[in-house]
């Protein structure tokens, strides 16, 4: 008896082994910090798709664009150098102007709207990602983009010359048309960047303002929620049609519940971004009528100039998120 108990003792550490050993490992690279509500939503993703894989699929999370660089992560993705990444979507807009469908500014200003918004650009955004060699598992939305100052601002009179930190085509469109000088600058590198002076302003959420603690440079913070953007979560197709069909369906359900955790905790998050900038010592405040009047006329021109680029599905998304 005690024989037979050894031998079956052995075999279920062999199995338990075995098991282990076949578990496949993702490196998942994201561009954040890892106290960004995104890269923590990253890991409970992967703690979910762990739990519902079983174990056959582990993924490791790599914040702080420690892995690639945050512009570097969807080329990582589409080759197949990390299986699976995080990034900021219209960030690849001049590669595919459709995914731009976030940053039309005043478009939707909510995040009902928003979510609304996403839902009549998914199926064309997914399509053209598809094209792209990716699979979209989850987006999650930034908090309304404000702007950035070390200074009073009442109109374009004041933004002169300013060198504005952008991250994607639209935030440069908007810096050019208000006289500023755009300079593309990635999340992780924003803080070197205002203490040296290559930026001096810039458009983000309270979150980016909050993270890198940009009171310790800049003195005022505009509300004027030009747009929530968003992040989302891609996974080379091969990877993907590696997987089997149950591994598939656990991370696709890891993936909806946390794109619907982080949305909420998005949205939790808004005011709380906007006291802590006050108490680093910023003055937060909503944009005078005159400079936002302005913001309002760009706005409006980008989005004609969007329509003009992506065309019938550009129309297609606007249509069915202003249908009743």
């Amino acid at each position: 008896m005690k024989t037979v108990k050894i031998m079956m003792g052995a075999v279920l550490a062999a199995t338990t082994f075995a098991g282990a050993a076949s578990a496949e490992k993702w490196d998942m690279p994201m561009a954040y910090s890892a106290t960004n509500f995104h890269s923590e939503h990253g890991v409970i993703f992967a703690n979910k798709v762990k739990e519902y894989s079983k174990g056959a699929l582990e993924i490791t999370v790599h914040p702080g664009g420690s892995l690639f660089k945050g512009g570097e992560i969807k080329r990582a993705v589409q080759t197949g150098q990390a299986p699976i990444g995080e990034r900021f979507m219209s960030a690849h807009a001049n590669e595919a102007p459709i995914l731009g469908w976030d940053n039309l500014p005043f478009l939707a200003t909510t995040y009902a709207d928003n979510e609304k918004l996403w839902k009549a650009a998914k199926g064309k955004v997914n399509e053209a990602l598809s094209k792209q060699n990716l699979v979209v598992l989850y987006t999650c939305p930034w908090p309304g983009q404000g702007f950035y100052f070390n200074k009073e601002v009442t109109s374009s009179a004041d933004t002169q010359g300013i060198k504005f930190r952008s991250y994607n085509s639209a935030t440069a469109t908007f810096a050019e048309e208000l006289g500023m000088i755009p300079v593309q600058v990635e999340a992780a590198e924003l803080s070197q960047a205002l203490a040296t002076g290559v930026a001096e302003a810039f458009i983000s959420s309270g979150s980016t303002g909050y993270d890198r603690k940009v009171w310790e440079h800049l003195s005022h913070y505009y509300k004027v929620n030009a747009w929530l953007p968003r992040n989302y979560v891609m996974v080379n197709k091969g990877a993907w049609d590696g997987l089997d069909a149950g591994t598939q369906t656990a991370l696709q359900k890891a993936g909806d519940e946390t794109g619907a955790m982080c949305a909420a905790k998005s949205e939790d998050l808004s005011a709380f971004y906007f006291e802590e900038l006050a108490k680093g010592g910023m003055k937060v405040e909503f944009a005078g009528e005159k400079f936002l009047g302005e913001l309002k006329t760009i706005g409006s021109k980008m989005t004609a100039d969007w329509l003009k680029v992506v065309g019938a599905d550009g129309q297609a998304i606007l249509d069915a998120y202003n249908a009743k």
